[in-house]
């Protein structure tokens, strides 16, 4: 069997870009390996989400690439919501779904940017001129920001040589550089984003009304179904009335560092690297210095609750942000303190330095550390406000954890967590997890393009938000289990992943057509993939990737009892038609400053 697996070693090639490597290793498989069923279903699910993606878009959008809606502006239904109608697919084509995913992906991105450009309100004062502004909301806070954004953070994994994509990495990253004297988003004396809620109009400097919040006035009954309950104006009106206090920074503006990161994955300019660097620091500087808990505020003056009365747990969104929920009558936990955690992510990206982390770490232990016992039961706090620590409950605070252990690896990091299918079975606990998942996305898919069939909703009845829930995409289990990665959610993050792949016949990102990977070991040192062909009548060759940014380096591979060297980010697998194998890669995680360049393309 050894016989079947050859290493070939061309002439050495040294890659300049990033210190990306030092040579190319080949490996060609010529071991039969009847189909998984795990193998069977990701590609079919693949195609299948390719079909549904298809008859989404043909019903929810125009020939421009406009969403078929009631354009409105708000934290209830705005521009953010629109194209999160197509989250996930620039990660299904990454994964390997058509091409036509991508085409389609696109045109809804180009269309979306204009329709909310054209897009205007009437009594929100900074959006009538348009709700976008050159290319980016005018001015939001960044849970809306990062969610708009979605789509666009991960565009770079499927075509990052595209002109227009380039032009806007840069643009949406000066917007918050102060290289656009129009947007003077950020106070470098400071180290402060000025406001909750910026953009390209810069930050706004006032109290939030319910009004900035909620939008122009529209009627509500017997015309619409708003997703947050509202039935009325008037109800979500009522839902912002109390989100007024934005003045100054609040760590959900760390989302915006993703901006940049990605302008340095794809020009390399140091400024970005720096900008993102000292920004995250700051805060980090501000949590050891509020006892190890991420403050909520940061006033104007840079100091902590210096817009807030020197409460360092105020402001909206913070952690004493609890409000009347008027849908309900109820008093709803608001905070968003973990999107913080996507800046420190994006600096450990960047890094591999575990100072980073220490400080979530902290956190997580800090709040935990004040449990109490009720009636035999130990509760933990989720929030923070005038009279101490409240909002307990029977579950732990881990805003983070999931985020810590992938990041480090580190048993500490792991305990903190409990057991989930995915992590049970990379740990060898549940062997048939990825069978089960896959097949519980395809009853996912057929779900919702069912409910879609039955949509009788129409363009003028029709807020953004309402064919969300019809989105057919589901690449959540595909990431964990091909990937070895985190999904994404709908934060507006970068990839997080052990591995990736390319089809250099193809010259496009994912597996060739036919090939299937399935990730099924992570620890600190080394990655364990099975790849197979499922095509018994044609070779494939893959290019298998350390990281979603080729951040790892794959130092040696052992395939079948034989160990070789790769020194490099990339490793070319060549599979005969109908084989596959299992390879353990050694790797060393985060040695080289992560690129969007695609394999091919590096010099």
């Amino acid at each position: 069997m050894l016989q079947a697996v050859r290493v070939v070693f061309p002439l050495l090639i040294v890659l300049a870009l990033s210190g990306l490597g030092r040579g190319q290793t080949t490996i060609r498989v010529a071991t039969p390996m009847p189909p998984p069923v795990w193998a069977v279903l990701e590609r079919e699910l693949l195609r299948a989400n390719a079909r549904a993606c298809a008859d989404f878009f043909a019903k929810y959008f125009d020939e421009r690439g406009f969403l078929l809606c009631v354009e409105r502006w708000g934290g209830d239904d705005g521009p953010d919501d629109a194209i999160e109608n197509v989250n996930d697919w620039p990660l299904l084509y990454a994964l390997g779904a058509s091409e036509n995913v991508w085409t389609m992906t696109q045109k809804a991105w180009e269309g979306h940017l204009r329709q909310y450009t054209l897009a205007k309100t009437k009594d929100v004062e900074f959006a009538r001129d348009g709700m976008y502004y050159k290319e980016f909301p005018v001015m939001m806070d960044w849970m809306h920001n990062g969610e708009g954004l979605t789509v666009f953070n991960v565009m770079g994994l499927a075509d990052p040589t595209d002109e227009r994509f380039g032009q806007r990495v840069r643009r949406y990253a000066g917007l918050y550089m102060n290289e656009d004297p129009g947007a003077p988003n950020y106070d470098p004396k400071h180290k402060i984003i000025r406001s909750l809620f910026n953009g390209s109009r810069g930050p706004l400097m006032r109290k939030t009304t319910a009004l900035d919040w909620a939008g122009d006035p529209i009627d509500v009954a017997h015309r619409f179904r708003p997703r947050h309950g509202e039935n009325s104006y008037e109800q979500m009106l009522a839902h912002f009335e109390f989100y007024n206090d934005t003045l100054g920074d609040h760590p959900q503006n760390l989302s915006a560092t993703t901006l940049a990161l990605n302008a340095h994955m794809l020009t390399h300019e140091a400024k970005y690297k720096e900008w993102l660097l000292d920004y995250v620091g700051a805060w980090r500087k501000r949590m050891s210095e509020n006892g190890d808990i991420v403050p909520t505020n940061i006033g104007l003056d840079g100091k902590i609750g210096g817009a807030t009365d020197g409460k360092w747990y105020g402001g909206v969104y913070g952690w004493g942000f609890s409000v009347i929920d008027p849908a309900t009558g109820k008093l709803s936990h608001r905070p968003r303190v973990h999107l913080g955690l996507i800046g420190f992510g994006n600096a450990y990206l960047l890094t591999g330095d575990d100072s980073w982390l220490g400080p979530w770490r902290r956190q997580i232990d800090r709040v935990n550390a004040n449990s109490k016992v009720v009636d035999g039961q130990t509760m933990y706090p989720h929030m923070y406000g005038d009279n101490g620590w409240y909002a307990y409950s029977p579950q732990k605070y881990d805003d983070g954890a999931e985020e810590l252990w992938y990041w480090s690896m580190k048993g500490e990091d792991r305990e903190r967590l409990p057991r989930s299918g995915w992590r049970d079975f990379l740990e060898g606990r549940d062997p048939t997890y990825p069978e089960r998942a896959l097949q519980a996305d395809f009853a996912t898919l057929q779900r919702r393009a069912a409910a879609m069939r039955l949509d009788a909703t129409t363009p003028d009845t029709r807020l953004a938000d309402d064919p969300m829930e019809y989105n057919p995409a589901t690449a959540a289990n595909l990431v964990n289990l091909m990937l070895g990665g985190l999904y994404t959610h709908s934060k507006g993050q970068v990839l997080h992943a052990r591995l990736r792949y390319f089809d250099p016949a193809a010259k496009r990102p994912g597996p060739p057509e036919n090939v299937a990977a399935l990730v099924s070991s992570l620890t600190a040192e080394a990655t364990t993939v099975t790849l197979v062909n499922i095509d018994p009548t044609r070779p494939r060759t893959v290019i298998v990737q350390g990281g979603a940014y080729a951040e790892h380096l794959i130092e040696r591979v052992e395939v079948e009892g034989e160990v070789r060297l790769v020194d490099a980010p990339v490793l070319t697998v060549e599979l005969g038609p109908g084989c596959g194998s299992k390879l353990v890669l050694k790797m060393r995680r985060y040695a080289n400053d992560p690129t969007l360049a695609r394999p091919w393309d590096r010099k």
